[in-house]
């Protein structure tokens, strides 16, 4: 990514007839976007460094004698550039249409993952379900590979190396790669193995890069059958106290799904397994959803949070009474935050006057 640098000079370049400035170093396709003008591509990911794969983004560039790819070509001074000419939306056509091809289907559920429906919105953008490039499919789905999260159906795959990218760049678990060459090309791991063997970490980050939905939300698609659209509510993370912004997928009171919150203030679009897939103890049966006290038949009961509290309360207060200051001990838990671990040892000390207080996250 790069940052604006006021140190260093402004520079001038012409983006489809507008004069635009720039700071050196910054790609065609960084200040065109910044501009507002939309230039295509499927293996970009604002997070990643620009890799040039997809071949979408290509523009014209007086001087030039083929067109280049405007994320990996930076500007120079008085450069001319051309993002929409009828040759350049051809050739993005066409090459739409070969991926449509090979493709076992375009459209998929939302619910596979927070990219996957870039591909099919280009193609219906570029009018590419022509059908007129029929051939054999690339790709081999791992039908066998039976973890719970993460759905490996490559037969959807294009190649776009957006998943290995993202483990290795973002992540740094280089747990997938890229194997053979050519229309033989396959994502794949170590060995060909299984996620659950390789040192995949279950982050879902290459789900949620995917364009087409080969890596997909095995948990989330669980719930296509679940009557209702897709609500999006953004929240935070209830995990540890870094605070991840997610968005929470809903349809009706249930929850299907969660995608990280692409420009969360903490997390940019990163989470672990548990942000990513544990939310389930949100609607499990065995939830509490009323405060319980221990009757005098040994049996717990529900109650209201008065009564709750006063017996917390009273508790606490016998046992110091009978067996002093330090009997009492209060461990904080790592998913507060930093102001509830504060009030927590406040509690502790001035209430109590003992320092017996821990955190679970030193262990």
């Amino acid at each position: 990514m790069i940052m604006s640098n006021p140190d260093r000079k402004l520079q001038k370049m012409v983006i489809d007839g507008v004069e635009i400035d720039y700071t050196p170093g910054e790609t065609i396709y960084q200040i065109a976007d910044r501009s507002g003008k939309h230039i295509p591509t499927l293996c970009n990911d604002p997070r990643l460094e620009p890799f040039g794969g997809c071949r979408l983004c290509v523009v014209e560039v007086d001087g030039s004698s083929n067109p280049v790819a405007s994320c990996t070509t930076k500007a120079t001074p008085g450069m001319v550039v051309r993002t929409n000419t009828d040759c350049l939306e051809e050739y993005r056509r066409v090459l739409l249409e070969l991926l449509v091809s090979e493709n076992r289907e375009i459209d998929v559920d939302t619910l596979r993952g927070y990219a996957s429906q870039e591909f099919a919105e280009l193609v219906d953008r570029y009018d590419a379900r022509s059908g007129r490039f029929v051939g054999v499919r690339s790709g081999r789905s791992r039908t066998d590979d039976d973890n719970p999260f993460i759905l490996r159906d490559y037969d959807l795959c294009i190649s776009c190396y957006r998943c290995v990218r993202v483990c290795a760049e973002r992540e740094g678990d280089y747990a997938i790669s890229v194997m053979n060459r050519g229309f033989r090309t396959q994502i794949t791991t170590e060995f060909e193995g299984l996620l659950a063997d390789s040192a995949c970490t279950f982050c879902g980050q290459c789900i949620q890069t995917c364009p087409t939905g080969a890596l997909a939300d095995r948990k989330a698609i669980s719930a296509a059958e679940l009557q209702g659209a897709v609500e999006k509510t953004r929240t935070v993370c209830p995990y540890c106290g870094v605070g991840c912004s997610v968005d929470i997928l809903t349809k009706g009171d249930t929850i299907v799904g969660v995608h990280p919150a692409m420009d969360g203030p903490a997390n940019l679009g990163a989470l672990c397994v548990k942000g990513q897939f544990a939310f389930d103890f949100v609607q499990h049966q065995d939830r509490l959803s009323a405060p319980l006290v221990r009757g005098e038949d040994g049996e717990l009961h529900e109650t209201d949070w008065d009564t709750a509290l006063d017996r917390a309360a009273a508790g606490f207060s016998d046992v110091v009474a009978n067996h002093g200051r330090h009997s009492v001990y209060a461990v904080a838990s790592g998913r507060a935050p930093n102001e509830a671990a504060y009030i927590l040892q406040k509690f502790m000390r001035a209430g109590w006057g003992t320092n017996h207080i821990d955190n679970c996250s030193r262990a």
